[in-house]
């Protein structure tokens, strides 16, 4: 399984960017998907995730910037990040707990690669 994401770049404070990673492989059934970040020196953090069905957590730094959002069809996961600041400047990792074949019976996450991110004027 890869996820490969994309989208990052620099922005100016206020800018809005658009991420975006998909899922290929061996995969059965993607439960949840999510969006996390690590800014230099700073611990990885939970930016935002949805579940199959469409139900959402958003992080509290970013609630009402950014949202996250899926396509099933496409194994693809979004983040539009709005209104951002230079203290959303991290790279940006995906994640998808997939079920690889029906024999399985729980998830295991995979991580993306990262793309950076960075807010300045």
């Amino acid at each position: 399984v890869q996820l490969q994401a994309s989208g990052g770049g620099l922005v100016q404070p206020g800018g809005s960017l658009n991420l975006s990673c998909t899922a290929s492989g061996s995969i059965f059934r993607i439960n949840t998907m999510g969006w996390y970040r690590q800014a230099p020196g700073k611990e990885r953090e939970f930016v935002a995730s949805i579940r199959s069905g469409g139900s959402t957590n958003h992080a509290n730094s970013v609630l009402g910037r950014f949202t996250i959002s899926r396509d099933n069809a496409k194994n693809t996961v979004y983040l539009q990040m709005d209104s951002l600041e230079p203290e959303d400047t991290a790279v940006y990792y995906c994640t998808a707990d997939i079920v690889n074949d029906a024999t399985m019976d729980k998830a295991r996450r995979y991580w993306g690669q990262g793309t950076q991110v960075t807010v300045s004027s």
